[in-house]
């Protein structure tokens, strides 16, 4: 697919998800703070949407700074991210965090990629996450619905994220970058589901390869 064709792509997404109300979407009221948007992007790690900003709200009234991270009891940490995956796990990574933040980088938030990977608990896309929203740096964070979208679409022909963050690089316009996560995964959300997706109601099913597949097939049956 050229790049004018994915300019259209992602404006007539843009355009269908502006009135929509996709969970991602809540994330906003603090997504551009780093210290919770680094905490959000490891909390979301192995686990759905909704889960992660219903447990993220709850820390959030507790823990709104790394010394309430370092104060408050683990045990009451994993309480609280209960319902999140690997949520006794992820309590020791954020305790983890907190003491390393304060002792070897002044209780700031990295806004660098070498840095921000050297903390317990970020990965490639968490890293990607924090530099595109917190910092608002040109990244791309492929989470899962971006994987899947991506590939269904036809924009990337690839087998895990890291691979298809290193291809959207080079067929999504620069300008694009920072967005493509909510806008993926708002559409992941709504419509273009893990399971069944809902075609029918897709505004951008006509540039969509896995949709002319399905077309194909239904049509070779009938």
């Amino acid at each position: 697919m050229n790049k004018e064709k994915v300019i259209v792509l992602l404006e007539k997404l843009k355009e269908f998800l502006k009135d929509k109300k996709a969970p991602v979407f809540n994330v906003v009221d603090f997504i551009d703070n780093p210290f919770k948007c680094l905490i959000y992007a490891i909390l979301s790690t192995r686990t759905k949407d909704e889960v992660t900003l219903k447990v993220a709200k709850l820390l959030f009234d507790k823990v709104k700074n790394i010394n309430d991270l370092i104060n408050i009891d683990e045990k009451e940490l994993e309480n609280i991210l209960k319902g999140v995956g690997f949520y006794r796990n992820k309590a020791k990574i954020l305790k983890k965090l907190a003491y390393i933040l304060k002792h070897d980088y002044n209780s700031k938030i990295p806004n660098n990629k070498d840095d921000l990977m050297k903390l317990p608990g970020v990965g490639n896309k968490v890293a990607n996450v924090v530099l595109a929203y917190a910092f608002n740096k040109d990244a791309i964070a492929v989470d899962t619905h971006v994987h899947r979208i991506s590939n269904r679409l036809g924009l990337v022909n690839t087998e895990n994220p890291k691979e298809t963050e290193k291809e959207l690089y080079k067929v999504i316009p620069k300008k694009y970058w920072r967005e493509i996560n909510t806008l993926f995964v708002a559409f992941g959300q709504l419509i273009c589901k893990p399971k069944k997706p809902k075609c029918n109601e897709c505004p951008i099913r006509e540039f969509c390869k896995y949709y002319r597949k399905k077309i194909n097939a239904n049509s070779y049956t009938t």
